[in-house]
């Protein structure tokens, strides 16, 4: 089962776009440097079809974008909840920052608008850097990963 511990509207996740990034718990990734270590507890509410609903609807009319911010351990329901989103609100792109380099198998693209893919390495630093292993994709209507990480380098 998929836990939220809050959420946030945000700027800079999603290029373009004004986003509700929800904080998904339970984050099997140990990533050195995490700005989110408290993710990695299980801890918040369920984040089911209704809650999302709820969620999104609260916000409808302000934002343009809903975001997962992790979910690793658990892609397939984030992949349905995304596709419930897409179908409920058609005006809404969904986005997923997960922390693997690829997605778990039989996850499609196209079922979201945006990925991140990619650990977080210290050293190399998030998407603002132009050294970082992390990218950003842009899920074309094709179902293609059309890379855009090149975005958030200023």
């Amino acid at each position: 089962m998929i836990k939220y511990c809050d959420y946030s509207i945000v700027f800079q996740e999603i290029p373009d776009e004004v986003t509700l990034a929800v904080n998904i718990s339970c984050c099997p990734n140990l990533c050195h440097g995490c700005h989110s270590p408290w993710l990695r507890e299980d801890h918040g509410e369920p984040l089911t079809h209704e809650s999302l609903h709820a969620l999104i609807n609260r916000y409808s009319g302000e934002i343009t974008c809903i975001c997962f911010m992790g979910g690793d351990g658990d892609p397939y329901n984030i992949e349905s909840l995304s596709l419930y989103a897409k179908d409920s609100f058609p005006e809404i792109k969904t986005a997923w920052y997960s922390g693997r380099d690829t997605l778990a198998v039989n996850v499609k693209p196209a079922s979201f608008n945006y990925i991140k893919l990619g650990a977080y390495i210290e050293e190399l630093g998030g998407l603002k850097s132009k050294n970082t292993n992390q990218r950003m994709y842009k899920i074309t209507s094709g179902g293609e990963m059309e890379d855009i990480t090149n975005k958030f380098h200023k």
